[in-house]
């Protein structure tokens, strides 16, 4: 399938992306022309699939398969965390930033397919909380409340990446 996206699709997305990282406390790669490629691929991905796929790695196109790496992903933060970038390397840390470090390959933290969907057991809270309590599955954000948000107020995922924590 030949995906044709605009150079005014990328800057838009591109723009979008990096102010809504920033304030989240965020950063995009600073190599510009690396990370419109990167942002190309999620477009192309959204008009195929219908969703941001992570644009390096391989897509089902069952949004429900997909979940954990529609962007920004699941891994993004303990990838953050331990290696300084996420998988595609779209979001690092701030010393790559700032270049005292550079953004670099690291291993894969998806589960294999048959591990998929095995999450740990989530902690017990009262069974007498009046909501239900809803967690991101990209940040952690919690709240109580009859569903989840339409959209994480941290990290801007959308309402699909919520799942009933307690």
């Amino acid at each position: 399938m030949n995906v044709n996206i605009t150079e005014a699709e990328i800057d838009a997305l591109y723009e979008r992306l990096k102010r809504e990282a920033e304030a989240g406390g965020y950063h995009l790669n600073p190599d510009v022309q690396f990370t419109r490629q990167l942002v190309r691929g999620l477009l192309v991905n959204e008009k195929r699939y219908g969703y941001w796929a992570c644009p390096c790695r391989l897509a089902s196109g069952e949004k429900k398969e997909d979940l954990d790496i529609i962007c920004p992903c699941d891994y993004r933060d303990p990838d953050l965390g331990e290696y300084g970038n996420c998988y595609c390397a779209l979001y690092v840390i701030d010393a790559i930033l700032r270049g005292e470090k550079r953004a670099a390959s690291i291993p894969e933290r998806r589960p294999a397919p048959e591990k998929r969907g095995q999450s740990v057991k989530p902690v017990s809270f009262p069974s007498s909380l009046p909501l239900p309590l809803w967690r991101c599955r990209v940040c952690g954000y919690l709240c109580a409340r009859d569903g989840p948000p339409e959209i994480c107020p941290i990290c801007k995922a959308k309402k699909e990446r919520f799942e009933r924590f307690a």
